[in-house]
């Protein structure tokens, strides 16, 4: 059975909406009837998908001007009700060392203060929802917000920081009903982790781990979202679900 979910008439911004767990996400709010906004860091016309059914704005999460920009343009077209904090990139996955401080100081930036930076520029209208159980923020965690991972360290310092951001978020902004809360994914079939599963060294350990034997897919990851960001979770608020297959239950 499918789960159906009824955003009609509510406003949702997906950042990093072109791609994987972000498209996804973009494609499932839309088809709950949500008028979706996404970003990209490129035109629109330069990605291979068919993005017609959303707004976009383009955005690159290590320009805080870009970042305060789009809040600014989405704050100023109107109420927004879910915001899902997705865009990032393994830089790994580019073949840049996460190591180095200044690689490091990026993936900080992008997938943790950009997040904090956009979200903050979105308050006033995410206190305005009438989605019930308030307004709701949804971050991309990862399971490297629970494990170390050598390849990914920025990648993973931030997403742990991510943990802490919610926490304190859900603090500061329930007095103004607005929830915030993480997906953390586990390994999942998308364009930034093609340098995983195209290594049997990280692939085959992994699956061995997994006590659902498989890898994730992008809707595995977006229908959580959509679950934390509706009314069905409407009392939930400072938490992270992980969503890996079980990989992170042996510690």
């Amino acid at each position: 059975m499918t789960i159906k979910y009824d955003y009609s008439g509510y406003r949702i911004l997906v950042t990093g909406g072109t791609s994987g767990i972000g498209l996804s996400a973009a494609h499932m709010y839309h088809e709950a009837g949500a008028d979706v906004v996404i970003t990209g860091t490129k035109a629109p016309e330069n990605y291979d998908v068919d993005l017609s059914a959303f707004s976009f704005k383009q955005m690159d999460l290590e320009d805080n001007a870009s970042i305060d920009a789009v809040a600014k343009e989405v704050s100023a077209e109107g109420g927004l009700d879910v915001l899902v904090n997705n865009a990032g990139l393994a830089f790994a996955s580019q073949g840049l060392d996460e190591h180095d401080p200044d690689i490091f100081a990026r993936a900080v930036q992008m997938h943790l203060t950009g997040v904090y930076r956009l979200s903050h520029g979105l308050v006033d209208r995410l206190a305005d929802s009438k989605l019930p159980g308030g307004g709701a923020i949804v971050n991309i965690a990862s399971v490297t917000s629970f494990m170390g991972v050598d390849l990914t360290l920025g990648y993973g310092a931030a997403k742990t920081g991510i943990l802490g951001l919610i926490r304190g978020m859900a603090v500061d902004l329930g007095k103004r009903n607005i929830r915030v809360n993480a997906v953390a994914a586990g390994l999942t079939q998308t364009g930034m982790t093609s340098i995983m599963f195209d290594n049997p060294e990280w692939i085959d350990p992994t699956l061995r781990r997994t006590p659902l034997l498989r890898l994730g897919k992008p809707e595995d990851i977006a229908g959580a979202v959509l679950f934390v960001s509706s009314s069905a979770a409407q009392w939930m608020t400072g938490q992270a679900i992980v969503i890996d297959g079980g990989y992170t239950i042996f510690g």
